[in-house]
């Protein structure tokens, strides 16, 4: 089973958007990705929330799923659950290569459909920033509520198929469509377009090489 056929649409159903803020009196970049499910609140809750549930679609989970609660993403990213307010929000931190950084999920009603908001802020080095883009974190948010919207319908998702998804020519072009909709979210936020473009590029070439292949630099 593929994750999906029309990578076109399936890219085009995620609203982008880069806002700039500030924590401990540092500067701050905000990716924010918004997206609709044809699925009951509770339902998505219970598999944003559910460390049962969220393996299905996302990565294997383990710790306290609780408010003050540790969790730890397996391979990835740990950190604390700061806030929950079921079923319409959370917050956590995410720490990852010894970065922290700032996570809040919002779930709306909408005609029976939920629609999801993910926030993600945090402290960016401008050279990296220069480089990558908010595609470097942005393309993995976009893969994940991918995976989200699949496990929702029904699919069951092998996690090393979807890992490599990103390489076959479907998940190439996902990918491809992913951050250049991450290129125009930071050029509306001010970035240079023609250096937006660049860092997309850059970050896409990151997730559609095989790991052995990846380009240097």
């Amino acid at each position: 089973m593929t994750l999906t056929s029309d990578p076109v649409r399936a890219a085009g159903l995620v609203a982008r958007e880069i806002r700039r803020g500030t924590r401990d009196g540092r500067p701050t970049k905000i990716a924010i990705a918004r997206r609709r499910y044809a699925a009951e609140r509770p339902d998505v809750w219970d598999a944003l929330t559910n460390a049962e549930r969220i393996p299905r679609w996302f990565l294997p989970i383990s710790g306290d799923l609780v408010v003050g609660g540790h969790y730890q993403l397996e391979g990835n990213a740990s950190g604390v659950v700061e806030r929950c307010t079921e079923p319409e929000s959370f917050a956590v931190t995410w720490e990852f290569n010894g970065q922290v950084s700032w996570v809040q999920v919002h779930l709306g009603e909408t005609d029976g459909d939920t629609t999801l908001e993910l926030v993600h802020e945090a402290h960016v080095d401008p050279d990296l920033w220069a480089q990558f883009g908010p595609g470097a974190v942005g393309i993995g948010w976009d893969l994940a509520l991918l995976g989200l919207a699949q496990h929702l319908a029904g699919a069951a998702l092998d996690p090393a198929e979807g890992a490599a998804w990103p390489l076959s020519p479907d998940g190439t072009r996902f990918v491809r469509l992913a951050g250049e909709g991450w290129a125009q979210a930071a050029i509306a936020d001010g970035d240079d377009p023609e250096q937006a473009r660049a860092a997309a590029t850059r970050t896409v070439a990151f997730y559609t090489t095989a790991p052995e292949e990846a380009p240097e630099g």
